[in-house]
Protein backbone atom coordinates (compact mmCIF):
# COMPACT_ATOMS: atom_id res chain seq x y z
CA UNK A 1 0.00 0.00 0.00
CA UNK A 2 1.40 3.43 -0.78
CA UNK A 3 1.82 6.19 1.25
CA UNK A 4 1.74 9.77 0.56
CA UNK A 5 3.81 11.55 3.09
CA UNK A 6 3.09 15.42 3.69
CA UNK A 7 4.84 17.69 0.95
CA UNK A 8 4.07 20.75 2.67
CA UNK A 9 3.38 20.29 6.62
CA UNK A 10 5.63 22.77 8.28
CA UNK A 11 5.46 25.31 5.82
CA UNK A 12 1.71 25.85 4.44
CA UNK A 13 0.38 24.43 8.05
CA UNK A 14 1.61 23.24 11.22
CA UNK A 15 3.80 20.71 11.51
CA UNK A 16 2.81 18.78 14.56
CA UNK A 17 -0.38 17.17 15.39
CA UNK A 18 -1.04 19.69 18.60
CA UNK A 19 0.27 23.24 16.64
CA UNK A 20 -1.97 22.15 13.96
CA UNK A 21 -5.56 21.27 15.63
CA UNK A 22 -4.86 24.79 17.11
CA UNK A 23 -4.26 26.45 14.00
CA UNK A 24 -7.20 24.76 12.14
CA UNK A 25 -9.18 25.82 15.46
CA UNK A 26 -8.49 29.42 15.28
CA UNK A 27 -9.31 29.48 11.61
CA UNK A 28 -13.09 29.36 12.35
CA UNK A 29 -12.38 32.32 15.27
CA UNK A 30 -10.26 34.97 13.49
CA UNK A 31 -11.03 37.83 12.05
CA UNK A 32 -11.82 36.59 8.86
CA UNK A 33 -13.47 33.44 10.06
CA UNK A 34 -17.17 32.77 10.64
CA UNK A 35 -16.25 33.37 14.15
CA UNK A 36 -17.28 30.08 15.53
CA UNK A 37 -16.24 26.68 15.34
CA UNK A 38 -18.05 23.68 14.20
CA UNK A 39 -20.99 22.34 16.04
CA UNK A 40 -22.83 19.12 15.97
CA UNK A 41 -23.26 17.88 12.04
CA UNK A 42 -26.81 18.41 11.80
CA UNK A 43 -27.93 17.40 8.32
CA UNK A 44 -29.57 14.45 6.63
CA UNK A 45 -28.32 15.83 3.44
CA UNK A 46 -26.54 12.88 1.20
CA UNK A 47 -23.75 15.09 -0.27
CA UNK A 48 -22.20 18.66 0.63
CA UNK A 49 -20.05 20.53 -1.71
CA UNK A 50 -17.79 23.30 -1.56
CA UNK A 51 -14.95 25.85 -3.04
CA UNK A 52 -11.84 26.19 -0.81
CA UNK A 53 -8.71 27.95 -0.74
CA UNK A 54 -5.65 26.23 -0.76
CA UNK A 55 -3.14 28.76 0.01
CA UNK A 56 -1.32 28.88 3.69
CA UNK A 57 -3.79 28.91 6.90
CA UNK A 58 -2.08 31.79 8.24
CA UNK A 59 -3.56 33.92 4.51
CA UNK A 60 -6.87 31.77 3.59
CA UNK A 61 -7.08 29.24 6.39
CA UNK A 62 -10.47 31.65 7.77
CA UNK A 63 -11.53 31.92 4.68
CA UNK A 64 -11.45 28.14 4.36
CA UNK A 65 -12.83 28.19 7.62
CA UNK A 66 -16.35 29.31 5.89
CA UNK A 67 -16.56 25.95 3.74
CA UNK A 68 -15.41 23.70 6.41
CA UNK A 69 -18.26 24.94 8.66
CA UNK A 70 -20.67 24.10 6.20
CA UNK A 71 -19.30 20.72 5.53
CA UNK A 72 -19.50 20.14 9.37
CA UNK A 73 -23.53 19.61 8.85
CA UNK A 74 -23.05 16.33 7.36
CA UNK A 75 -23.80 13.53 9.91
CA UNK A 76 -21.59 10.40 8.85
CA UNK A 77 -20.02 10.57 5.06
CA UNK A 78 -18.92 7.65 3.70
CA UNK A 79 -16.50 9.21 0.82
CA UNK A 80 -14.29 12.52 0.93
CA UNK A 81 -13.99 14.04 -2.91
CA UNK A 82 -11.14 16.25 -3.08
CA UNK A 83 -10.29 17.80 -6.89
CA UNK A 84 -7.32 19.93 -6.68
CA UNK A 85 -5.32 21.36 -9.88
CA UNK A 86 -1.52 20.50 -10.60
CA UNK A 87 0.64 23.20 -10.27
CA UNK A 88 3.79 21.09 -10.66
CA UNK A 89 3.09 20.30 -14.55
CA UNK A 90 3.74 16.40 -13.40
CA UNK A 91 2.36 13.19 -14.67
CA UNK A 92 -1.01 12.29 -15.69
CA UNK A 93 -3.93 15.09 -17.44
CA UNK A 94 -6.23 13.89 -14.58
CA UNK A 95 -4.65 11.59 -11.91
CA UNK A 96 -5.80 9.75 -8.91
CA UNK A 97 -4.74 6.70 -6.55
CA UNK A 98 -5.09 3.05 -7.11
CA UNK A 99 -4.50 2.79 -3.49
CA UNK A 100 -3.23 4.24 -0.64
CA UNK A 101 -3.19 6.50 2.12
CA UNK A 102 -2.54 10.14 2.71
CA UNK A 103 -0.31 11.22 5.78
CA UNK A 104 -0.72 14.55 7.83
CA UNK A 105 0.10 15.36 11.05
CA UNK A 106 -3.68 14.86 11.87
CA UNK A 107 -3.04 11.27 10.71
CA UNK A 108 -3.76 8.77 7.54
CA UNK A 109 -6.68 9.04 5.56
CA UNK A 110 -7.22 5.58 3.13
CA UNK A 111 -7.67 6.04 -0.40
CA UNK A 112 -11.14 5.18 -2.02
CA UNK A 113 -9.94 1.99 -3.77
CA UNK A 114 -12.99 1.24 -5.53
CA UNK A 115 -14.12 4.78 -6.28
CA UNK A 116 -10.74 5.82 -7.94
CA UNK A 117 -11.40 2.38 -10.13
CA UNK A 118 -14.80 3.94 -10.85
CA UNK A 119 -13.50 7.28 -11.59
CA UNK A 120 -10.61 6.07 -13.98
CA UNK A 121 -13.08 3.65 -15.85
CA UNK A 122 -16.06 6.10 -16.28
CA UNK A 123 -14.16 9.45 -16.70
CA UNK A 124 -12.10 8.06 -19.87
CA UNK A 125 -9.40 11.40 -19.09
CA UNK A 126 -8.28 10.35 -15.60
CA UNK A 127 -5.67 7.46 -14.63
CA UNK A 128 -3.66 5.97 -11.66
CA UNK A 129 -0.43 8.27 -11.19
CA UNK A 130 0.29 8.70 -7.39
CA UNK A 131 3.59 10.81 -8.60
CA UNK A 132 1.61 13.40 -10.08
CA UNK A 133 0.40 14.31 -6.64
CA UNK A 134 3.29 14.16 -5.06
CA UNK A 135 4.65 17.53 -4.45
CA UNK A 136 1.36 18.89 -4.61
CA UNK A 137 -0.04 21.17 -1.84
CA UNK A 138 -3.47 22.40 -3.39
CA UNK A 139 -5.07 19.13 -2.13
CA UNK A 140 -2.66 18.25 0.82
CA UNK A 141 -4.02 21.66 2.92
CA UNK A 142 -7.84 20.76 2.64
CA UNK A 143 -7.27 17.01 4.70
CA UNK A 144 -6.32 18.49 7.68
CA UNK A 145 -9.84 20.67 8.37
CA UNK A 146 -11.48 17.47 7.13
CA UNK A 147 -9.52 15.16 9.37
CA UNK A 148 -10.40 17.81 11.92
CA UNK A 149 -14.39 17.25 11.34
CA UNK A 150 -14.35 13.20 10.56
CA UNK A 151 -10.98 11.75 11.79
CA UNK A 152 -9.54 9.44 9.59
CA UNK A 153 -12.46 7.24 8.95
CA UNK A 154 -13.93 8.31 5.77
CA UNK A 155 -12.11 6.98 2.80
CA UNK A 156 -10.78 9.91 0.65
CA UNK A 157 -10.73 9.88 -3.79
CA UNK A 158 -8.09 12.37 -4.39
CA UNK A 159 -8.28 14.01 -7.82
CA UNK A 160 -5.64 16.07 -9.06
CA UNK A 161 -5.91 18.29 -12.63
CA UNK A 162 -3.19 19.14 -15.11
CA UNK A 163 -5.56 19.53 -17.74
CA UNK A 164 -8.26 21.67 -16.46
CA UNK A 165 -10.31 22.28 -20.06
CA UNK A 166 -13.82 22.21 -19.79
CA UNK A 167 -14.63 19.34 -21.58
CA UNK A 168 -11.79 17.57 -18.97
CA UNK A 169 -13.76 19.02 -16.21
CA UNK A 170 -17.21 18.10 -17.31
CA UNK A 171 -16.54 14.42 -17.76
CA UNK A 172 -14.70 14.15 -14.14
CA UNK A 173 -17.94 16.44 -12.62
CA UNK A 174 -20.29 13.75 -14.79
CA UNK A 175 -17.97 10.61 -13.04
CA UNK A 176 -18.27 12.48 -9.70
CA UNK A 177 -21.48 13.13 -9.82
CA UNK A 178 -22.30 9.10 -10.66
CA UNK A 179 -19.93 7.50 -7.79
CA UNK A 180 -21.24 9.77 -5.28
CA UNK A 181 -24.89 9.30 -6.50
CA UNK A 182 -26.73 7.53 -2.97
CA UNK A 183 -23.93 8.32 -0.79
CA UNK A 184 -23.23 10.54 2.04
CA UNK A 185 -20.26 12.20 0.66
CA UNK A 186 -18.34 15.51 0.80
CA UNK A 187 -17.09 17.20 -2.44
CA UNK A 188 -14.54 20.18 -2.53
CA UNK A 189 -12.88 22.29 -4.99
CA UNK A 190 -9.65 23.58 -4.08
CA UNK A 191 -8.32 26.32 -5.77
CA UNK A 192 -7.74 30.30 -5.22
CA UNK A 193 -8.43 33.19 -7.44
CA UNK A 194 -7.14 36.06 -9.01
CA UNK A 195 -3.11 35.69 -8.32
CA UNK A 196 -1.13 39.08 -7.95
CA UNK A 197 -3.22 41.67 -9.22
CA UNK A 198 -3.57 45.34 -7.28
CA UNK A 199 -6.79 44.23 -4.57
CA UNK A 200 -9.32 46.07 -6.35
CA UNK A 201 -8.46 44.50 -9.88
CA UNK A 202 -8.59 41.00 -8.10
CA UNK A 203 -11.72 41.49 -6.48
CA UNK A 204 -13.79 42.88 -9.52
CA UNK A 205 -12.46 39.85 -11.53
CA UNK A 206 -13.52 37.50 -9.08
CA UNK A 207 -16.80 38.73 -8.82
CA UNK A 208 -17.35 37.60 -12.18
CA UNK A 209 -15.99 34.73 -11.49
CA UNK A 210 -18.01 33.87 -8.50
CA UNK A 211 -21.15 35.10 -10.14
CA UNK A 212 -20.78 32.08 -12.77
CA UNK A 213 -20.46 29.79 -9.98
CA UNK A 214 -23.18 30.79 -8.45
CA UNK A 215 -25.04 30.00 -11.26
CA UNK A 216 -23.75 27.00 -12.01
CA UNK A 217 -23.22 27.99 -15.40
CA UNK A 218 -20.01 26.15 -16.24
CA UNK A 219 -19.84 26.89 -20.00
CA UNK A 220 -19.82 30.74 -18.80
CA UNK A 221 -17.38 30.38 -16.33
CA UNK A 222 -14.80 29.44 -19.18
CA UNK A 223 -15.90 32.46 -21.30
CA UNK A 224 -15.30 35.19 -17.97
CA UNK A 225 -12.11 33.65 -17.83
CA UNK A 226 -10.87 33.74 -20.74
CA UNK A 227 -12.76 37.77 -20.89
CA UNK A 228 -10.91 38.97 -17.80
CA UNK A 229 -7.68 37.09 -17.84
CA UNK A 230 -8.74 35.51 -14.82
CA UNK A 231 -5.79 33.56 -13.16
CA UNK A 232 -7.87 31.42 -10.25
CA UNK A 233 -5.18 28.38 -10.75
CA UNK A 234 -7.99 25.42 -9.99
CA UNK A 235 -10.94 26.64 -12.10
CA UNK A 236 -11.25 23.60 -13.67
CA UNK A 237 -11.34 22.02 -10.28
CA UNK A 238 -14.13 24.59 -9.29
CA UNK A 239 -16.37 23.70 -13.23
CA UNK A 240 -16.05 19.79 -12.23
CA UNK A 241 -17.68 20.03 -8.92
CA UNK A 242 -19.97 22.37 -10.97
CA UNK A 243 -20.91 19.93 -13.23
CA UNK A 244 -20.95 17.50 -10.26
CA UNK A 245 -23.59 19.34 -8.25
CA UNK A 246 -25.69 20.48 -11.64
CA UNK A 247 -25.96 16.61 -12.24
CA UNK A 248 -26.82 15.92 -8.75
CA UNK A 249 -30.00 18.30 -8.38
CA UNK A 250 -27.89 21.34 -6.19
CA UNK A 251 -29.52 25.03 -7.49
CA UNK A 252 -27.12 27.20 -6.81
CA UNK A 253 -23.89 28.26 -5.61
CA UNK A 254 -23.72 30.79 -2.24
CA UNK A 255 -21.01 32.82 -1.16
CA UNK A 256 -20.01 32.54 2.58
CA UNK A 257 -16.75 34.54 2.61
CA UNK A 258 -14.68 36.35 -0.16
CA UNK A 259 -11.12 38.04 0.79
CA UNK A 260 -7.62 38.44 -0.68
CA UNK A 261 -3.77 38.17 1.27
CA UNK A 262 -4.00 41.96 1.21
CA UNK A 263 -6.60 41.36 4.20
CA UNK A 264 -3.70 39.14 6.45
CA UNK A 265 -0.40 41.04 4.91
CA UNK A 266 -2.41 44.58 4.89
CA UNK A 267 -0.24 45.00 1.24
CA UNK A 268 -2.81 45.24 -1.79
CA UNK A 269 -0.52 46.31 -4.38
CA UNK A 270 -0.01 42.48 -6.03
CA UNK A 271 -2.96 39.99 -3.78
CA UNK A 272 -3.96 36.55 -4.21
CA UNK A 273 -8.02 36.43 -3.83
CA UNK A 274 -9.80 33.68 -1.82
CA UNK A 275 -13.45 32.59 -1.81
CA UNK A 276 -15.43 30.30 0.10
CA UNK A 277 -18.73 28.92 -1.74
CA UNK A 278 -21.08 26.56 -1.00
CA UNK A 279 -23.69 24.86 -3.20
CA UNK A 280 -27.04 24.45 -2.32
Amino acid sequence: MRLRTPAVAGSFYPGTRGELSAAIASCYTRPLGPGRVPPAPSTDARVVAVVAPHAGYEYSGPVAAHSYLHVSSLRDPDLIVVVAPNHYGIGSGVSTFQEGEWETPLGRMKVDSAASSELVADSGVAAFDPDAQRLEHSLEVQLPFLQALYGDSVPLLPISLLFQDEETATRVGSSIAKLVRGRRAVIVASSDMTHYEPAAVASRKDAAVIEDVKGLATGRLYSTIARLDVTACGYGAIAAVMEACRRLGFHRGELLRYASSGDTTGDNNQVVGYAALRFV
